[in-house]
C-alpha cells in the first residue's frame, strides 16, 4: 500500500482559510449541457435498444461534447498534460470524453440493477468487510473518478450493503431528478446537506451500520480546505467530508468504480483512517489527523489517475496557485480547528 509524501507545512496552513477554496468553485459557474428531458429518452432509448445498439450515441455525445466544450476541452488538455508521460493528442482528450460518456450510458443500466451487462472485478475487500465487522459503519470518500454506479454495484455484491451518498443540496436535488428519470426507486440512497435532520439521518444509517459515501475533490467554494500538492501543482481539498467522519468517530475508506473500456469495470477500496478513537482527543490532535487524511486521500486519487487517465472527470479548472510566504506566515486554521 502507497504511503502519501507528507505536504509541505506552508502550503497546509496556507490553505486552511475558509477563502482558499475558491478557486476549486469553478465547476459551479459551468452551465449545465444536460436537459432532463434529454436524459430520459436517452435512458428510454438504452434500455430498450439494448447497451450495444444504443451505445453509438456515447461516441456521437463525446464527439459534440469535444467539439463544442472549449472551456472544458482547455481543462481537459491542462490535466492529461499533468498526467501523461508525454504530450496529450486529440485522441487522448476524445478518450476522456469517451470514458466519461460511457460511465453515463451504463448508468441506466446499472441503477436499474442490470449487473449482468458487465464484467466486475474488485480490489479492497478485505479492509472494508473488517471495518464493517464493527457494525458502526464507515464513510466511503471517493472523487469524480470513474463510476459511482458501477462501484456501489461490486459494495453490495461484497457486502451486501447499499451505500447513500451525502452530498450538497443543491447536487442533491439534480442527482435525484437524474436519477428519477431513470428508476425513482433510486432517490431515497441519497441525503442533502443543510436539512435539520441531515446529519441525524447520516447517523442513523452509521448506527445501522451502512456506508455513507462522500465526493471529496470539489467544493462550491464556502468552505474550508487543505491546499496540496496534486499532480504536479497544487489544488484545494474540502476539509469538511474529514471532519464530519472524525466528528463521528468512523473510519473513512477510499472508494474508486474505474472503467477500463467496453464493459468492465474496476473497483477499488483502501483505508484512509480510522478515527473511532478519536472522540476524546484533543483538538490539536484531531486537527492534525483530519490533515494528515486528507493528505492521504490526494495521494491515493494522484496514483490512480496516474494509472488511468482516462477517468478523471473534472472538466473545468481544477488547480491553485502556490502558496505565498505572506499567505504561510498570515494563515490561521479555521475556527472549528481550534476549539
Amino acid at each position: 500500500m502507497n504511503r502519501p509524501n507528507p505536504a509541505p507545512r506552508a502550503s497546509s496552513r496556507a490553505s486552511s482559510e475558509p477563502g482558499a477554496a475558491a478557486p476549486a468553485a469553478a465547476w459551479t459557474q459551468h452551465k449545465e449541457r444536460s436537459s432532463l428531458l434529454m436524459l430520459r429518452v436517452m435512458s428510454w432509448l438504452s434500455l430498450r435498444l439494448g447497451r450495444r445498439l444504443s451505445r453509438p450515441l456515447v461516441y456521437a455525445i463525446a464527439a459534440y461534447f469535444v467539439c463544442f466544450a472549449p472551456t472544458a476541452r482547455r481543462a481537459s488538455r491542462d490535466y492529461l498534460k499533468r498526467v501523461l508521460p508525454r504530450k496529450p493528442t486529440p485522441l487522448d482528450g476524445f478518450k476522456q470524453v469517451l470514458a466519461f460518456a460511457s460511465t453515463i450510458h451504463d448508468r441506466a443500466y446499472l441503477i436499474n440493477d442490470r449487473f449482468d451487462l458487465f464484467q466486475f472485478r474488485a480490489e479492497g475487500e478485505a479492509p472494508m468487510r473488517a471495518v464493517l465487522a464493527k457494525n458502526r459503519g464507515a464513510f466511503l470518500i471517493g472523487a469524480h473518478l470513474g463510476s459511482f454506479e458501477a462501484l456501489s454495484a461490486v459494495g453490495r455484491c461484497m457486502t451486501g450493503t447499499r451505500a447513500t451518498m451525502l452530498m450538497f443540496e443543491e447536487n442533491a436535488r439534480k442527482i435525484n431528478q437524474t436519477l428519477a428519470a431513470i428508476n425513482p426507486r433510486a432517490t431515497s440512497d441519497i441525503i442533502g446537506m443543510g436539512n435539520v435532520d441531515s446529519m441525524l439521518n447520516v447517523r442513523q444509517r452509521l448506527d445501522e451500520g451502512g456506508m455513507v459515501g462522500m465526493l471529496a475533490d470539489r467544493t462550491p467554494g464556502n468552505e474550508a480546505t487543505l491546499l496540496l500538492p496534486f499532480l504536479g501543482g497544487y489544488a484545494a481539498f474540502p476539509i469538511g467530508p474529514f471532519r464530519l467522519a472524525a466528528l463521528m468517530a468512523r473510519p473513512v475508506l477510499f472508494m474508486a468504480g474505474i472503467y477500463e473500456g467496453g464493459n468492465r469495470y474496476f473497483s477499488h477500496f483502501e483505508l484512509i483512517a480510522d478515527f473511532s478513537e478519536l472522540s476524546d482527543a484533543p483538538a490539536a490532535q484531531r486537527t492534525a489527523a483530519i490533515h494528515a487524511a486528507i493528505a492521504r486521500y490526494a495521494a491515493i486519487l494522484e496514483k490512480h489517475c496516474r494509472a488511468t487517465p482516462y477517468n478523471w472527470f473534472n472538466f473545468f479548472d481544477f488547480w491553485s496557485p502556490a502558496p505565498t510566504l505572506a499567505q504561510v506566515h498570515s494563515a490561521a486554521p479555521p475556527p472549528e480547528e481550534t476549539a
